[in-house]
């Protein structure tokens, strides 16, 4: 069982995530402000976080190098509206898993969430999933 934390500044995607994680027999813990869940993430051991890419104040982008300020291990995916070449870019150099387009499909939801805990892991692949 992993520790998710999911950000996402809209309430109904965030509890669809979490719902998800939840049903997969983890223990995720939502979040719909950047600042709540970056202090948790440095009082709380997280091993997956999974980022809306447009909040409120900042990007997931900013909010993934926050997080890995106290946990540089943690593996994160990403969620966008917006899929762009040079947000996968910088994406792929803050070690983002998955780079999954909304509106969210389960099942590509569910995979990405298996693999980027699979990382690391002896045979995994290391490689971004578009």
């Amino acid at each position: 069982m992993a520790n998710i934390l999911v950000l996402d500044d809209e309430q109904d995607a965030c509890n669809l995530v979490k719902r998800i994680a939840d049903g997969m027999k983890h223990k995720a813990v939502a979040f719909e402000n950047e600042d709540e869940a970056i202090e948790y993430a440095k009082a709380n051991p997280v091993d997956l976080a999974i980022l809306d890419l447009k909040l409120k104040k900042m990007s997931g982008l900013d909010v993934l190098e926050k997080l890995k300020e106290s946990n540089p291990n943690i593996k994160a995916l990403l969620l966008t509206g917006y899929p762009t070449v040079e947000t996968a870019k910088k994406a792929v150099g803050l070690g983002i898993h998955s780079y999954l387009t909304k509106p969210i499909d389960v099942d590509d939801l569910e995979k990405g969430i298996s693999a980027a805990l699979q990382k690391g892991r002896k045979g995994s692949k290391e490689e971004l999933n578009i």
